[in-house]
């Protein structure tokens, strides 16, 4: 199984994510991407950040682990120690390949993350829960 790391990042009841245009289909992500060889999920979590963001952040908490199309994906509360947003420098951001679509950073309040396609569905659910709740102390854990 392949390893995925995301990040939630919250700021005035709104969360960032990747409005994605693809294969004809129009949905919202969370930041984040493959965790290439030799690295942790948290490590993958940070780099993927500033790739599609542009932000330098540090892992508050591991919120969740979600099995999703074959893979494991990992999910960090995280909070911003510098950066500019929407100043990613990833490939995916600069020189996005056709066959793999657009990645555009935004805001979307938390609020309407459950009207809007955002995948993975789970993690949208977790992040409306908890954020009015309060964070769990261990990381919410769902199978495929």
């Amino acid at each position: 199984m392949s390893y995925r790391a995301g990040i939630i990042l919250l700021q005035d009841d709104k969360v960032a994510l990747i409005e994605r245009h693809r294969a004809g289909l129009h949905y919202f992500t969370f930041p984040g991407g493959h965790v290439d060889e030799g690295e942790n999920p948290e490590q993958a979590a940070v780099r993927e950040t500033e790739e599609e963001l542009g932000l330098q952040v540090t892992l508050k908490q591991n919120l969740a682990q979600i099995g999703w199309h074959g893979k494991w994906q990992y999910y960090y509360l995280v909070e911003v120690t510098g950066g500019t947003f929407g100043s990613g420098r990833g490939e995916e951001i600069l020189d996005p390949l056709p066959e793999c679509g657009t990645y555009r950073p935004m805001w979307m309040p938390v609020a309407e993350l459950l009207d809007q396609p955002v995948k993975p569905r789970e993690m949208a659910e977790i992040v409306v829960r908890f954020s009015k709740e309060g964070w769990p102390e261990e990381p919410v854990i769902i199978p495929e």
